[in-house]
C-alpha cells in the first residue's frame, strides 16, 4: 500500500525561502527516521545544488533526453535515506514542460518514488507552465509567503491561476521571515480573506519560520540551518512544522492508497 506523500513547495514570488525550507523540511524528516527524497523543479534555472555546495554529475535533464538512468541522477545527501535528484541550469528548453515530457518524466519517477515516505518538489517562483504542471503533480500544496504585501500579492495570484486552471482548493500555508506569531498570523489571516471573498476557498494555515540571521550564513557556509545552527528559533521553526508533517501524512495514508504519487493534469 502506498502512503508515500508528495508535496510541492511553491511561491507567486521569488525570494521567500522556498528552496532553504523545502531543504531543511527534508532534513527534519530525515532526522527523524524517515525517507526523503528532494527535487529541484525550477527546470532550467536549478540552484539546489549551489545551496549544497555538491556537483552532481547528472540531471533531470540529461533523464529526460535518455542520456542517463534515474538512478545515476540521484545524488545521495546522506547514507540510507536523504537523496536528492538536482535539475538542469541555464537550459531555456525546460522552462515550459510540454505535457510528453511531463509524461515522460511521470514515467521513469513513478516506479522509483514509493521507497520514500516523502517527495518534496521545490519549485520556481511565479505561474509559470512548469509550477502549474508540477503543483498539479503533488498530493499537498504548501504555498511560501512572507509579510512583504508583494509576497502576499502574488502568493493570491498562484492560488488563484491554479484554482481556475485545475479546480484546486486544498493549499497549506507558510510564512517565513516572520518576526513574531502576530506578524505571522496577521499576514496568513490575509490571504486567507482575499481567497475567501474571492475564490471561495480557505487555505490552511501550517505555521511559520522566524526571520533569523543564523540562515543567511548558513546559506554561505552551503549547509542546511538543521546541520549548521540546529538550536537556533528558526531550525526548532522547521522541525516542528516537519513533526505537523507527519501528523498529517499519518491522516492521509488511506487516501495516499488510492491515488499514484504524481498525478497526470491536462
Amino acid at each position: 500500500m502506498n502512503s508515500t506523500l508528495s508535496v510541492a513547495i511553491l511561491s507567486g514570488k521569488g525570494g521567500v525561502g522556498k528552496t532553504n525550507i523545502s531543504l531543511n523540511m527534508a532534513y527534519g524528516l530525515y532526522q527523524h527516521g524517515f525517507k526523503p527524497l528532494l527535487m529541484d523543479c525550477d527546470m532550467g534555472l536549478a540552484n539546489l545544488d549551489v545551496l549544497l555546495g555538491i556537483t552532481p554529475e547528472a540531471n533531470l535533464q540529461d533523464t529526460l533526453l535518455g542520456k542517463a538512468a534515474l538512478t545515476d541522477v540521484l545524488y545521495h545527501l546522506e547514507p540510507n535515506g536523504f537523496d536528492v535528484l538536482p535539475a538542469a541550469s541555464g537550459v531555456p528548453e525546460l522552462n515550459d514542460l510540454k505535457p510528453e515530457l511531463r509524461d515522460i518524466l511521470i514515467d521513469k519517477l513513478e516506479p522509483m518514488l514509493a521507497s520514500y515516505d516523502y517527495i518534496f518538489m521545490d519549485l520556481g517562483a511565479g505561474i509559470s507552465e512548469n509550477v502549474q504542471t508540477f503543483a498539479a503533480m503533488a498530493a499537498m500544496r504548501i504555498v511560501i509567503i512572507t509579510p512583504e504585501p508583494t509576497s502576499l500579492t502574488d502568493g493570491y495570484a498562484l492560488i488563484k491561476v491554479l484554482n481556475n486552471r485545475f479546480g484546486m482548493k486544498d493549499f497549506m500555508i507558510l510564512v517565513n521571515e516572520a518576526t513574531s506569531n502576530k506578524e505571522a498570523q496577521g499576514t496568513f489571516n490575509r490571504l486567507k480573506t482575499a481567497c475567501s471573498h474571492f475564490l471561495h476557498i480557505e487555505p490552511v494555515f501550517l505555521g511559520y519560520v522566524h526571520r533569523d540571521s543564523k540562515l543567511p550564513e548558513a546559506v554561505c557556509h552551503q549547509k542546511p540551518l538543521l546541520t549548521y545552527a540546529p538550536n537556533c528559533q528558526a531550525s526548532r521553526d522547521i522541525s516542528g512544522l516537519a513533526e505537523k508533517l507527519q501528523k498529517l501524512r499519518l491522516t492521509m495514508v488511506d487516501w495516499l492508497a488510492s491515488r499514484t504519487i504524481l498525478q497526470r493534469h491536462t
